[in-house]
């Protein structure tokens, strides 16, 4: 049977008006989560077991159990200890952080004040990309009213627990989102990633025990706290479950962000909840998880579904869940140089396989896309995929690589076509 999308009620962007008010939220239930953690019936082990039963598998491309993750961070010693939450958002294709932000911020702000106190925190940061300039507006305003409301600070609600927390504006590297060198930014320095180990749970911020976690992520550890792992466990796909907001772009009729349970058909959220194809278009090729992230043939997606392990299955990822839709006049090589040089204009340059293979990609697909290409140049550029992926101290040689990887194998005929138009191209 058919999942009634239109049946279900959204609980991390709820249709609730100025939401984002402090007194709104509080009216509807806000903070009553983080003031059942901070009472005497919960340590902070205990909210760490609820949120790995919960299994919120991560919402910002990795999906690793939140809860496990927290688990990581060692006993505290009396020194400084940090949660650190990405917002910087600079995927192509992902939006859909800046619209927590914006209309239900204070739900992320209590999921990470409540993972502050099952980590024992002492600070938290969000990391918010610059471009993001109305957004960090925003936040700087919703925790100002969180902080006079006595739920930041010194002895938060008589509890005994202390936490601060800052809000942090990127200049807009797309490498900062790469976790450590989120945390490299967030100390004032040039964003590099480091090498690990050591993780960022044993020496991350100043050297200090730091987790690093999404908005979404965040979002949704008040849900659970209030409803029960069993509940969030009990939504959407058995082993990816839980409430996932969509952000759905491209050649559809209604772009945008949506909020389902993850292991909704791919071509539900494409002909119905979007819309349908723009122009009554056939679907040619859909990005399920940001630009990162294997691209699907359209004739290729019956029974596959928007959560980890049917994307795997399928030859793809999760990802954010920033699917681009692209309709049958796309042109394949024009998108993928596209994406190349955006990968190419990001490389930090710390390592070589990325830093000169993400310009050799680009070269290949410019001279592909003006005609002047060879059959041999799309080997190469496999090959050089191949001299790129796994070899660097960051993914985002493997984020370049993976479009050009799966593009060609799958859209082949297309590159080749253009390629025969070339007079240097081989019999």
């Amino acid at each position: 049977m058919a999942f009634d999308w239109k049946s279900y009620t959204p609980v991390i962007i709820p249709d609730i008006p100025n939401l984002h008010e402090i007194d709104v939220y509080v009216q509807n239930g806000g903070y009553e989560s983080l003031k059942k953690v901070l009472s005497n019936d919960w340590t902070p082990e205990s909210v760490v077991n609820e949120v790995k039963a919960a299994n919120i598998r991560g919402r910002g491309g990795a999906g690793f159990n939140a809860g496990l993750k927290w688990s990581f961070m060692p006993k505290p010693d009396g020194g400084p200890r940090y949660l650190a939450c990405n917002g910087d958002e600079s995927e192509p294709g992902t939006f859909k952080d800046r619209k927590i932000f914006e209309y239900n911020p204070h739900l992320f702000i209590e999921g990470a004040l409540i993972a502050a106190y099952a980590m024992q925190v002492t600070t938290i940061y969000v990391y918010i990309r610059g471009e993001y300039r109305s957004w960090i507006l925003m936040m700087e305003k919703a925790l100002k009213d969180a902080y006079d409301r006595g739920f930041i600070g010194k002895n938060v609600l008589g509890s005994g627990f202390d936490i601060e927390f800052h809000v942090t504006g990127g200049a807009g590297a797309y490498i900062c989102g790469e976790e450590t060198s989120m945390l490299e930014s967030l100390e004032g320095k040039r964003g590099y990633p480091r090498v690990k180990p050591p993780f960022p749970a044993q020496k991350g911020l100043w050297g200090r025990p730091t987790t690093i976690n999404n908005i979404e992520t965040l979002a949704c550890v008040p849900l659970v706290i209030k409803n029960g792992a069993d509940w969030f466990s009990g939504i959407g796909a058995e082993a990816h479950p839980g409430p996932v907001l969509y952000g759905i772009s491209g050649h559809v009729n209604r772009p945008g962000v949506y909020e389902l349970p993850t292991g909704i058909p791919v071509l539900t959220l494409i002909n119905e909840v979007a819309g349908g194809m723009r122009n009554d278009k056939k679907l040619k090729g859909l990005i399920p998880g940001g630009s990162s992230t294997p691209i699907l043939r359209g004739d290729s997606l019956e029974g596959v579904n928007m959560d980890a392990d049917s994307l795997r299955e399928a030859g793809s990822m999760m990802g954010t869940a920033g699917m681009i839709v692209m309709d049958e006049d796309t042109d394949m090589v024009e998108m993928l140089w596209r994406i190349s040089h955006f990968y190419h204009h990001e490389s930090c340059g710390q390592c070589t396989p990325c830093r000169e293979g993400t310009g050799w990609l680009e070269k290949i697909l410019i001279k592909i896309k003006n005609g002047d290409g060879e059959i041999r140049d799309l080997d190469l550029l496999i090959d050089l995929c191949s001299q790129m992926e796994g070899r660097t101290i960051c993914a985002l040689a493997d984020a370049a690589a993976w479009p050009v990887r799966y593009t060609i194998d799958r859209f082949r005929d297309e590159f080749e076509a253009r390629c025969k138009q070339s007079t240097y191209a081989l019999a």
